[in-house]
């Protein structure tokens, strides 16, 4: 009598200790796109992410959220951002990994793939903190559409120095960037911006407006949409003008958020606010679609990751917690479902990295791959961002109530899953700039095909996948179809991925149970629920390649 009441048994130990980077589908992609010299960096960035430290940075930034100050203690406005140290630390290491802006500054092939790489790894420890070194790789571009502000500020946004903190930019050793698009009245559709370009002497403007979501408010940088006197035109606006005084900035709240706590969204007024033209008045909108399609990238690349981390919990439940005395993962149900999650999660790399690697080509000369990338940046956003939410339940799920917990970091992965899905455009934007791309290009079209047609006549479901969005594509009104033709477009670009690249095991179980549709090769996206693999296959093997014991 009177000794301990329990005894704790059958519990999973922590997740810590592991590599990050020790996936064969991404290191293979990784090589293939040319990036296979990053390997070290990626195992030394992906063991550094394994550590329990990095887990505790990334519970700190989300359970301590940022926090506003609009007044110092005399009066004087600040509009500042303050955030846990834990905050910090997680950029200073993405930043000194090259994964903001430095991929721009690299002439080695292939530096556009290591940075994606390097972020799918990295973003599977924190995915909040992603949204600034998105933002900050995105702007490059775009700010090169004026010559005298790329040579001012690219040094800076391209440099692997975290240095926060709002100071003059010339004085400063690194740089972030943001951007401000949106507002109330308008939304996605920033052509109804009502903020107001005056322009002065000088050769500056003044902008007068307030935008709704404005990402990462601490920046330095932001790129802007304004109406000037000729037209939507994009600006750039710095928080510390080049005298050292503040620009007037005025945050009026940091948005409540469902998940991406750890980062700041932010309500900003401007009033007299000092901004340089980029690209020419009421050029706005395909100025600032340079730094769009980037974060479109890394919002496939985001998914990808989100995936990922979540599998690594589920497998690694799956294989210590134990159910009539056998480990989880030996009973042919729950390893039905693993094998089906790593096979949505391993043709999601296989996609974000493809596109890592065209933008790569593109941004060295390809014509070709840049007309691949415009269109098919969009449908990859379409369809990998909606599956994440899809994989994180059935993840979480896996665990059961221990995943519907905080401390298992399930939580936090599903309340984070949806945000790639409505960042830079939602599902219905994405699918209908797939229908404008095809209009407007017929080249990314030839392109696409060219791509799939090297693995034509290799898998009979995925050729008849390939004739149903044919179908698709000669409807006499296709605006109502646009989801259906983005989501079969990225199907059929992962299936045939795979079926070039991957182990048969893998192609098969994606082309059996995502492209058999209605036998005519245009219908859904596989089954209603994960778990429901064709009989017969090897569930142990994709597991087992997913996630090695």
């Amino acid at each position: 009598m009177g000794g301990e009441t329990h005894e704790v048994v059958n519990q999973v130990p922590p997740l810590a200790g592991h590599d990050l980077a020790a996936d064969a589908a991404l290191l293979e992609a990784v090589a293939r796109e040319g990036a296979g010299w990053a390997a070290d960096e990626l195992h030394r960035l992906g063991e550094l992410g394994g550590r329990e430290e990095a887990q505790r940075w990334a519970d700190d930034a989300n359970r301590y959220e940022p926090r506003l100050r609009t007044h110092d203690r005399y009066g004087h406005r600040v509009d500042e951002v303050e955030f846990h140290p834990s905050w910090h630390r997680l950029m200073d290491v993405a930043v000194g990994a090259g994964l903001a802006g430095a991929a721009w500054a690299d002439a080695r092939p292939g530096a556009h793939v290591a940075r994606a790489a390097g972020l799918f790894t990295w973003s599977q420890v924190e995915a909040g903190h992603s949204c600034p070194v998105s933002m900050t790789y995105a702007v490059v571009p775009a700010l090169r559409h004026d010559a005298g502000l790329a040579a001012a500020y690219e040094p800076l946004l391209t440099g692997r120095v975290y240095d926060p903190g709002l100071r003059a930019p010339d004085g400063k050793a690194g740089l972030l960037a943001g951007m401000g698009m949106t507002e109330k009245q308008g939304g996605s559709d920033v052509r109804a911006t009502t903020t107001t370009a005056t322009p002065v002497a000088d050769g500056t403007y003044r902008l007068r407006g307030h935008k709704w979501f404005t990402s990462a408010p601490m920046s330095d940088l932001f790129l802007v949409l304004a109406q000037a006197p000729g037209g939507l035109t994009c600006f750039l606006l710095p928080r510390v003008l080049p005298d050292g005084t503040r620009n007037t900035f005025r945050i009026q709240r940091l948005k409540d958020k469902l998940g991406n706590r750890s980062n700041a969204s932010a309500e900003p007024e401007f009033d007299a606010t000092v901004a340089w033209r980029v690209g020419d008045e009421g050029r706005g909108v395909p100025t600032i679609l340079e730094m769009v399609a980037m974060t479109r990238l890394d919002c496939v690349t985001g998914s990808a990751s989100g995936m990922r981390a979540a599998l690594v919990q589920a497998v690694h439940h799956a294989r210590h917690r134990s159910t009539s005395g056998a480990p989880l993962i030996t009973r042919p149900l729950m390893r039905a479902v693993l094998a089906d999650l790593a096979v949505e999660t391993e043709a999601a790399t296989a996609l974000a990295l493809r596109l890592a690697g065209a933008v790569d080509r593109g941004v060295r000369g390809d014509g070709t791959e840049r007309a691949f990338a415009r269109m098919v940046i969009a449908a990859g956003k379409y369809w990998v961002c909606k599956r994440q939410p899809a994989v994180v339940g059935e993840a979480l799920e896996c665990l059961g109530g221990n995943g519907y917990v905080e401390e298992s970091g399930l939580p936090r992965l599903y309340r984070d899953a949806p945000l790639n899905s409505i960042w830079e455009g939602s599902g219905n934007v994405q699918a209908l700039d797939v229908l404008r791309t095809l209009r407007r290009d017929p080249g990314s079209l030839e392109a696409w095909r060219a791509e799939i047609g090297t693995t034509a006549g290799a898998d009979r479901r995925l050729d008849r996948a390939v004739a149903g969005l044919d179908r698709l594509l000669t409807a006499a009104d296709p605006e109502p179809l646009a989801r259906r033709v983005a989501e079969r477009m990225a199907l059929v670009l992962q299936g045939s991925l795979l079926v070039r690249h991957a182990p048969a095991v893998v192609a098969d179980a994606f082309c059996g149970s995502r492209l058999g549709g209605d036998g005519g090769g245009d219908g859904g996206g596989g089954g209603l629920t994960f778990g429901t693999l064709l009989a017969g296959t090897d569930t142990a093997a994709i597991v087992e390649r997913a996630l090695p014991a």
